[in-house]
């Protein structure tokens, strides 16, 4: 199975050395282009494979296409493959926004198309990605998206407008956590502790809590009650997030980024 790379920016190289160390498919088997020099010279060395920047002999040579650049390019990039796709040909688009029907308009004929929403953590294999496809795909091709992207983390198939949704609770999550560490790490700094160490056990113990709901499959809210004990610290600190209206921000932050993503 041959797998091409229309782009290869940061998202794609995870995708692509996730694909490899997973054995999904062999180096020789994967190909990528990208319009920065730069990015075609870091791709080639690190995953030893062919980068070039000619989108239309890409598509002709793969078996699966892998649009993967941003929403702004995605025209222009469907432009110059969509008269190149062999029979068959599943093209997987993880360009924001830009609906199936958007897709299948913009190829102008059927083709198989799936769209996924990854975040930044398939970058460490430990990625969300939220899957949808059109009706010309079939079982096997589906087969192929999901190898493709558990090998850098999780994938949910979900209806497209729930796309959306997962893609901006996984996408923005990485950034919403990074602030809220932050913030922690800022206060311990305030108390006298080394920033050093401050950040590494504010990230610890949110990757920890974060895994603890995973793995119990218990709901937040009882596990936030397990720490909070009457009169003690926790339920302090608690009154004064819901003084700050934290819930109420995060989900108006989630809402207003779905509604940008409708809107790409």
């Amino acid at each position: 199975m041959k797998i091409g790379f229309v782009g290869a920016g940061n998202m794609a190289c995870a995708i692509i050395g996730g694909i490899l160390d997973r054995g999904v498919v062999d180096s020789e088997e994967v190909r990528a282009t990208d319009v920065l020099p730069e990015a075609r010279r870091h791709a080639a060395e690190r995953f030893e494979i062919e980068v070039g920047g000619d989108n239309a002999a890409l598509a002709s040579w793969a078996d699966v296409l892998v649009l993967a650049v941003k929403p702004q390019f995605l025209e222009s990039a469907v432009r110059e493959v969509r008269d190149h796709l062999s029979e068959g040909e599943l093209v997987i688009s993880i360009a924001a926004g830009k609906s199936l029907m958007w897709l299948e308009d913009a190829f102008g004929r059927p083709v198989p198309l799936i769209r996924v929403m990854p975040n930044t953590p398939a970058l460490i294999g430990d990625g969300v990605s939220g899957l949808c496809a059109n009706r010309y795909t079939d079982a096997r091709q589906r087969a192929i998206a999901d190898r493709i992207f558990e090998s850098v983390g999780t994938g949910y198939w979900l209806s497209e407008k729930m796309v959306d949704v997962a893609g901006v609770v996984a996408g923005c999550t990485p950034a919403f956590a990074a602030i809220f560490i932050e913030a922690l790490s800022d206060a311990a700094v305030a108390e006298g502790m080394p920033r050093t160490q401050a950040t590494d056990i504010a990230a610890r113990a949110v990757a920890g809590s974060a895994e603890l709901v995973v793995q119990t499959g218990k709901h937040p809210a009882v596990l936030k009650d397990m720490v909070t004990s009457p009169g003690g610290t926790t339920i302090e600190g608690v009154q004064v997030l819901e003084e700050g209206g934290l819930r109420s921000t995060v989900m108006h932050a989630v809402r207003a980024a779905v509604s940008k993503t409708r809107q790409l």
